[in-house]
């Protein structure tokens, strides 16, 4: 079974020392809204004290918890489900036949490819799903290249999805989050969100009525210091590559109002934001996005540990919102799938997420009624893309 890890204070060299060396002194006294200092905790109001023995570090503190609670382990959805976001790579007659022996036990009935292919290699792996026995089971998205957006760039973009869904692309794939933060132009600037230049494109969608999958940023906190108060600290460090921290970079908030912007611009146009827009951690701020733009629903994909130390508010917020909601997983893990059934469908007590450096909090089911399982799962997607199949699910 597996343990979160609770966040110690020892992040930095030397905090022990200083910590055992508080403690030799007697202690520390704080007033009401100081903070301890490094390497000592409060112990009674106004009193920090280091522990007296050497505190484990962050990635070895994994405490076995003595609650007992009732378990329903979930290892297959209760209904079938449509997987969104989804990315395998190149597939082949014998990587369907596989991923076919892990979808069924999960109760997956289609998996939606994601990844960011267009032209030859989309219609390569369209046409490798039709020729398999297993057509009714997959689905591919498109992508969107980029490169040199300026003048007569959206004429070849839009001929490009034009292309691409003739050959049977639902949508647009998850738009990478490279876009707005590394991606630029051809004269060195950052490419915008909501660059004007990518407009015609947008609209391109509406009339197409394809809706188009977008992954904007990465989770707030990444773009925070690393420090000792940044719930995502051991992510941070073990995946240098998520920092987006550093002097000069573009800020979450600024992706947010130029997303936002973008949606804005274009009402007609379908939008599908991966990973919840990174708001799971905060429904009162999506609720309002979603109230202003109705031509917008989320994915699930990635954030269940923020639906799951919440689960009375998640349960509202999935009921209130419950035609504005997909399923994603986002990396293909079968292992991963049942922590999200029993997310969604009981209403366990504090249980372990499957990724700590993640979440190093327990979980909570939603115990989310069926009806809104079963948009959740399959209808919603059902209605938002064109192409899925249509009959076989329950009513």
């Amino acid at each position: 079974m597996r343990f979160s890890r609770i966040v110690v204070v020892v992040l930095m060299s030397g905090v022990v020392g200083a910590g055992l060396a508080a403690q030799r002194g007697g202690g520390t006294r704080i007033t009401a809204g100081q903070e301890c200092p490094p390497g000592t905790t409060e112990t009674r109001p106004g009193s920090c004290q280091a522990p007296s023995t050497a505190p484990p570090s962050i990635v070895d503190y994994r405490p076995k918890s003595t609650l007992v609670t009732v378990e329903h382990k979930v290892p297959k959805a209760k209904f079938p489900v449509i997987d969104i976001h989804s990315h395998q790579g190149q597939l082949t007659q014998d990587s369907m036949k596989r991923l076919i022996e892990t979808m069924d036990p999960l109760n997956l009935r289609v998996l939606t490819l994601a990844d960011n292919i267009s032209g030859d290699r989309l219609v390569q792996t369209i046409a490798a799903i039709n020729a398999s026995p297993y057509k009714d089971r997959f689905r591919a998205l498109a992508g969107i290249n980029f490169s040199n957006v300026g003048p007569g760039w959206a004429d070849k973009a839009i001929a490009q999805l034009r292309a691409d869904i003739k050959a049977g692309a639902l949508g647009v794939g998850e738009v990478g989050k490279q876009f707005g933060l590394r991606i630029t132009k051809p004269d060195g600037s950052r490419l915008k969100v909501d660059d004007p230049d990518i407009d015609p494109l947008w609209d391109e969608f509406a009339r197409l009525d394809v809706p188009a999958f977008i992954h904007t940023a990465e989770p707030q906190e990444f773009f925070q210091p690393q420090d000792t108060h940044n719930e995502r600290w051991l992510e941070l460090s073990l995946f240098a590559d998520r920092r987006n921290n550093q002097p000069g970079q573009v800020t979450f908030e600024q992706l947010m109002t130029e997303r936002n912007n973008m949606i804005r611009k274009h009402p007609k146009t379908r939008f599908v934001l991966a990973h919840f827009g990174w708001h799971a951690n905060d429904l009162q701020r999506l609720g309002k996005l979603l109230d202003e733009f109705p031509n917008v629903t989320v994915e699930a994909g990635a954030v269940l540990y923020d639906f799951g130390r919440q689960p009375r508010a998640a349960h509202d917020f999935f009921v209130k919102y419950q035609d504005r909601i997909l399923f994603g997983k986002d990396s293909y893990q079968p292992d991963e799938f049942p922590y999200y059934w029993r997310v969604f469908e009981t209403a366990d007590e504090y249980f372990d997420y499957y990724r700590d450096y993640h979440a190093f909090w327990k979980m909570y089911g939603m115990a989310l009624p069926d009806d809104v399982l079963k948009k959740v799962y399959y209808k919603n997607a059902v209605r938002v893309f064109k192409g899925f199949p249509t009959t076989g699910w329950p009513q």
